[in-house]
This record gives structure tokens, C-alpha cells and sequence, in this order.
């Protein structure tokens, strides 16, 4: 695993919140790297607004700071077997959404630290 990815803090999730909510829906915003490697179809289900929506009204399981700066948000999802976690950047002015993954349970243990 790439050391820029660990985990560099756990970041209190009510002060995250309050953080992110500064920033404002319109000021989430997906890049390139977001959905590269998803199918078609895929892109049709998990779009921008979904994955804003989720950001500005759910309530993440956890937080926390990677070594790179971005920050790794974990949410229920779907189901109790599932996942999401969803990497952002926060700029000056804008929250960027780098990536998401979902994963099962049992696959969190593997993205712990990273």
C-alpha cells in the first residue's frame, strides 16, 4: 500500500460536519478521477449528485486525514454489509470528491489504515 495513503489522523466526525457543511452543496464537486474507472452502466447509478447528496446529508461512520491530505469518509451504505467510502480534497473554496470505493465489511479491515 502506498505510505501517502495511510491514515494520518481520525478526525472527530461532528467538527467534519460542521466543516464541510461551510462549504455548501454547490461546492462539491466530482473530477476526472472520480468515475475513470467505473463501467457505463456504473456511471448511470453512481453519479455526482448521488455521491454529493450522500456528502451533505449522511452522517459518515468515520473520518480521517491520509498522509496525502485528502480525507478517507466511511458511510453506511445499501445494506449492513456494505460500505462506502469516499475520498475528498478540500480546497480553499471547493470540496473535490477524488474517488469512491464500496466495500463489504468485512473489507474495511483492509482500508484501515489507508
Amino acid at each position: 500500500m502506498i505510505d501517502e495513503h495511510n491514515i494520518r489522523e481520525k478526525i472527530n466526525v461532528s467538527k467534519f460536519i460542521e466543516k464541510l457543511n461551510s462549504y455548501g452543496y454547490d461546492n462539491i464537486e466530482a473530477t476526472k478521477h472520480t468515475f475513470f474507472r467505473l463501467s457505463e452502466k456504473q456511471r448511470k447509478i453512481y453519479t455526482e449528485e448521488k455521491l454529493k447528496k450522500i456528502i451533505s446529508t449522511e452522517r459518515p461512520l468515520e473520518v480521517s486525514l491520509q498522509k496525502n491530505g485528502n480525507y478517507a469518509i466511511i458511510y453506511n451504505f445499501k445494506s449492513n454489509n456494505q460500505l462506502l467510502k469516499i475520498l475528498i480534497d478540500l480546497g480553499p473554496n471547493k470540496v473535490y470528491i477524488v474517488t469512491f470505493y464500496i466495500l463489504n465489511r468485512e473489507q474495511i479491515k483492509d482500508f484501515k489504515n489507508g
